[in-house]
């Protein structure tokens, strides 16, 4: 076996080469995805750019114990290798790779979802498939954006009742042209990574809905737009052309958004083990917990605290890297 320098790690790791390589004082393995070995710790390292190859070899150089590693490939455009410890890694070793600014780091169980099995994914809109808060857009263009951002900023930090919020919000689009509608629907800006990751989950059958605290316009065309199984959100009431300031019918609150996740999964017989949900505020807490497996995006500290797994660096091209292929 020979000493690899950082650069020739990556080359050995992608090349048809010997399965085992002495690393500085670590034997490396390599493994396929399907096959790996059982493990104390297994973590994912997702990053964007391969000028990132070199801090993350240096790092696993530094974890000094024997590893199997595997490349970890999916179509949305990021890279990733796994990492297969037999000791467990610590938290202090686990972040000597995490602290690398393009590297996300992930763990993974043998209990995660599967890909290429029937599988659910939830997700919320606003901030989550979307760049942006849809209510506050409409403030903004009906001339009360200030007042409306403010109450949007203490709903999703879980500081105010969300349906009170909802209403208290939508009352200041009172007499608002309903044309404000239309004119965001089209520039409305997917969050990036979603299209690659929503091709790459319908790829394999995956069913995938929305449920939104937003409104049924904006949930209607991302629906149409990526070809959703399911769209869920509050309806704004509209008279004679002008928004009346009112939401009609079920209000689309945070225990709608935990409960869609069981009906969906009903209606599709979806296992259980296999239905995901995604989301940023406060308000996607009860969802996020009700899914099997719940996922933070760029989220708020209560949310954060109670998924599974965040993503804070990068984007929703991540998502299928979270899934396991058997």
């Amino acid at each position: 076996m020979e000493s690899l320098s950082h650069n020739l790690l990556f080359s050995w790791l992608s090349s048809r080469e010997s399965n085992r390589f002495s690393y500085q004082s670590q034997t490396l393995a390599k493994h396929m995805e399907a096959k790996a070995p059982i493990c104390k710790t297994k973590i994912r390292c997702v990053y964007e750019n391969r000028s990132d190859e070199a801090a993350l070899a240096g790092a696993i150089g530094l974890l000094q114990q024997d590893l199997s590693l595997a490349i970890i490939e999916r179509k949305t455009g990021l890279f990733c290798i796994e990492i297969c410890a037999q000791e467990s890694l610590n938290q202090a070793q686990v972040q000597v790779i995490s602290s690398i600014p393009g590297v996300e780091v992930f763990p993974v169980s043998d209990k995660q979802a599967k890909l290429n099995l029937p599988g659910l994914l939830v997700m919320d809109m606003d901030s989550t498939a979307i760049e942006i808060e849809c209510i506050d857009e409409l403030a903004v263009m009906a001339g009360v954006g200030e007042a409306v951002a403010e109450v949007t900023e203490r709903a999703m930090q879980g500081e105010l009742d969300f349906e009170e919020s909802l209403r208290a919000r939508v009352a200041r689009l009172e007499g608002a042209d309903e044309q404000i509608i239309q004119d965001l629907c089209d520039r409305l800006p997917l969050m990036p990574g979603l299209v690659e990751s929503v091709n790459e989950l319908q790829s394999y059958g995956w069913k995938l809905v929305v449920a939104s605290g937003g409104f049924t316009p904006f949930v209607g065309h991302l629906k149409h737009l990526l070809d959703l199984d399911a769209a869920y959100a509050n309806e704004l009431v509209i008279e004679q052309g002008k928004l009346a300031g009112t939401v009609t019918g079920q209000i689309v609150d945070a225990q709608f958004k935990a409960d869609t996740v069981l009906r969906c999964a009903e209606l599709w017989n979806i296992p259980v083990g296999q239905r995901l949900a995604i989301g940023d505020g406060a308000n996607d807490i009860p969802m996020i917990q009700t899914a099997d497996y719940g996922i933070a995006y760029h989220a708020k500290p209560k949310l954060e605290q109670a998924a599974d797994v965040a993503i804070c660096k990068l984007n929703l091209k991540v998502l299928p890297f979270l899934l396991l292929l058997s």
